[in-house]
């Protein structure tokens, strides 16, 4: 059941399901605001949880639309590129090979076959981007288990636009994005750090960040540093 609700000029989407607890989203690019809530909750109910997020709202709508955001990628010689926080600069080269990405000093060369499309570009250097997220996350995982003495049973690595990443205390698995590998490795350390502590506490609770300045006194800093580098560029669809 779908349905909106109005604080003034913001629009709030609400989507009730058969969930037990209110779960309050707001989305890049614009802010769009999204509740989910359970089947029995009334609108009333959910305006006045809304009401009581309204300052909270407004921040995240700010911090969105302040942030800096990548141009799109035309995957063209000497388009700037990242590697955990290092600019890289493309260099394409065509021959009848397979595909290859490397990084030789302040270049990212992509090889492919002749007349390879955009899209085609695009999707090479994605599934690189994850097997670089895919082999940095394991020691990192290993590191911190049995400093906090619980155990991922997986991870996932997958393009996510809204989150960093997520976790399930259910299946005791994490999800990580993928832009994660363009970003300084403190910064993924950060994210699989408060990942695995909802493996702990699965609310962003006093708790929560308690058991974060304990694993990690810094991750404000590196909170910070990750929401100013620039996100990746999507021709978002709602």
């Amino acid at each position: 059941m779908h349905t909106q609700v109005h604080l003034g000029d913001i629009a709030v989407d609400v989507v009730r399901k058969e969930i037990k607890n209110v779960h309050l989203s707001v989305y890049p690019p614009t802010g769009r605001v999204r509740i989910s809530a359970p089947l029995r909750m009334s609108l009333d109910t959910i305006r006045v949880f809304a009401i009581s997020k309204l300052n909270w709202i407004k921040q995240q709508q700010k911090k969105l639309r302040e942030q800096e955001r990548e141009t799109p990628r035309e995957y063209l010689d000497r388009e700037s590129h990242y590697v955990w926080g290092k600019r890289y600069l493309l260099k394409v080269t065509e021959n009848d090979e397979p595909p290859q990405v490397e990084l030789k000093h302040s270049k990212m060369l992509l090889r492919v076959r002749p007349g390879t499309g955009e899209e085609k570009m695009q999707s090479i250097i994605e599934a690189w981007y994850r097997e670089q997220l895919k082999q940095a996350v394991p020691p990192l995982i290993a590191k911190w288990e049995p400093i906090m003495r619980v155990k991922v049973a997986r991870f996932f690595v997958q393009r996510m636009k809204t989150k960093w990443g997520s976790c399930s205390p259910v299946t005791s698995c994490i999800r990580l994005n993928t832009e994660l590998a363009k970003k300084p490795r403190e910064c993924l350390e950060y994210i699989v750090v408060h990942e695995m502590v909802h493996l702990l506490e699965p609310t962003h609770n006093r708790r929560f960040v308690a058991l974060m300045e304990q694993f990690m006194p810094k991750w404000p800093f590196y909170r910070e540093v990750l929401n100013r580098l620039p996100v990746h560029h999507e021709r978002w669809r709602y």
